[in-house]
């Protein structure tokens, strides 16, 4: 493999979930939790870059920056298929969510230790061969 790599892709459209009139998996498919939280994709580019973004593509990190700060320590050119959540009093807490998404600057950085957001990953979509630097545990808050 070249010394260095073009950091040239992009986070692929997210998969969304479809109804079905059967519940019965066919043989070889898997099933998810769903998580009361944001479904969002995330990815580390080796030049620095970080991203976090919704479904529908919007910018998630200045509202929740401890969720970027937690993207900066996955390995370079790495990207995940997540959910933002948030837990208070042992329950996931989708309203604290919410009004999480408003703040910004310093007022998102106070609710960031209140009530941190956590990244919840479920599926790797990219990360170059051989690459295993920050491959420890990467949570937010």
């Amino acid at each position: 493999m070249p010394a260095s790599v073009p950091s040239s892709w992009s986070l692929p459209e997210p998969m969304r979930a479809v109804p079905v009139n059967d519940p019965a998996l066919p043989a070889g498919w898997a099933t998810q939790p769903k998580w009361d939280g944001y479904r969002a994709l995330a990815g580390r580019w080796a030049d620095g870059r970080v991203a976090v973004r919704s479904r529908n593509s919007s910018d998630l990190s200045a509202a929740f920056p401890e969720i970027e700060e937690a993207v900066r320590r996955l390995p370079d050119d790495t990207a995940v298929d997540c959910e933002l959540i948030v837990w208070e009093a042992g329950r996931l807490a989708f309203e604290r969510l919410q009004q999480r998404m408003h703040h910004r600057g310093a007022a998102a950085a106070t609710a960031a230790l209140e009530l941190p957001a956590h990244l919840v990953a479920f599926d790797l979509l990219r990360m170059r061969p051989g690459n295993r630097r920050g491959a420890a545990r990467c949570e937010g808050g």
